[in-house]
């Protein structure tokens, strides 16, 4: 078995630690906080925009995973020298750079996004999403590196909390039967993407050669608004119908002025308020790993959200 390290532990990088220690893997998690160690995970405190020091620590991996990301409202100063960094690193140590991304980097569009579509942003977080690939794209294609990028639309099951669209806040309330708010329109289609499959396709093509060098859609269950996921959580959970409404613009506005995320979002309103469909046939043409259905999602979940209430109390 190999070194694997992952940058990041949040609900991506989490589960990708575990499910690699699950296989056998030597796992090396790298925060800037660290944390205690865990069955099969090395925990290590780390600036990962140190590529000195990242260097270091990643020297000898079969694969260094890109799954940590700067707070929201300083993507576009802090993620240009972290992905410098992990570049520097795949260049020095030879480690494939697997890189988690987002759909940011496409912009509106019209229709299901492939991953063949231009990376046409014009918001700052999602041209700085794009750099980052296209930075690595090109050392990949000159040889200097092994690089390849999964791409992910929002995040959806156990561990997502605060970041989810369908999580903090989302699952207190449909837990509780209480009526919820949309960012958007509630009844456009929209992927969600399962965190287990998230990390099983970052897995799969970390030791998947012909994978490198271009990006691939996680494999995503077809597109269900935010009203069907609510309903299918709802019944779950077994607390009845659960109210679903559009969160005025101007209560968003309001509550923008003390949210710094909800202000943030403002830039990527449109994912909400239109059709918002990931096509990921791609990969699942090429690769092994599926999307879990739905059901399973959503049961996993709730239960996730069950006991994480109530260790809270």
């Amino acid at each position: 078995m190999n070194l694997h390290v992952v940058i990041g532990f949040g609900p991506a990088g989490a589960a990708t630690a575990r499910l690699l220690a699950e296989k056998g893997h030597t796992v090396r998690v790298i925060t800037r906080t660290g944390r205690s160690p865990e069955p099969g995970i090395e925990h290590v405190a780390l600036d990962a925009t140190d590529s000195e020091r990242l260097t270091e620590a990643v020297r000898g991996a079969a694969a260094l995973y890109s799954c940590g990301a700067p707070p929201y409202h300083r993507w576009a100063s802090d993620w240009p020298p972290l992905a410098s960094s992990l570049r520097t690193t795949a260049e020095a140590t030879g480690a494939v750079l697997v890189m988690l991304g987002n759909l940011y980097g496409y912009g509106p569009v019209d229709g299901p996004m492939t991953e063949e579509l231009p990376l046409a942003a014009t918001g700052a977080k999602g041209r700085v999403r794009a750099a980052a690939w296209e930075q690595a794209r090109d050392l990949h294609e000159q040889g200097r590196i092994k690089a390849v990028e999964v791409r992910a639309s929002d995040f959806f099951g156990p561990g997502v909390t605060d970041g989810g669209h369908l999580a903090a806040r989302v699952m207190p309330r449909v837990l509780r039967g209480k009526p919820v708010s949309s960012l958007g329109d509630p009844d456009t289609p929209h992927s969600w993407s399962y965190i287990p499959d998230v990390a099983a396709a970052l897995v799969e093509v970390a030791g998947e050669e012909r994978a490198w060098g271009r990006a691939w859609h996680v494999p995503t269950a077809p597109a269900l608004s935010t009203r069907e996921m609510v309903d299918r959580l709802a019944t779950q959970a077994e607390t009845g119908p659960v109210a679903v409404r559009r969160l005025p613009s101007a209560v968003l506005g309001l509550v923008s002025l003390v949210s710094p995320l909800l202000r943030e979002l403002k830039e990527v309103r449109y994912q909400f308020d239109r059709p918002f469909v990931m096509d990921s046939s791609a990969y699942e043409a090429e690769f092994a790993v599926r999307a879990t259905p739905v059901d399973e999602q959503v049961k996993a979940t709730v239960e996730w959200w069950r006991g994480r209430l109530a260790t809270a109390g």
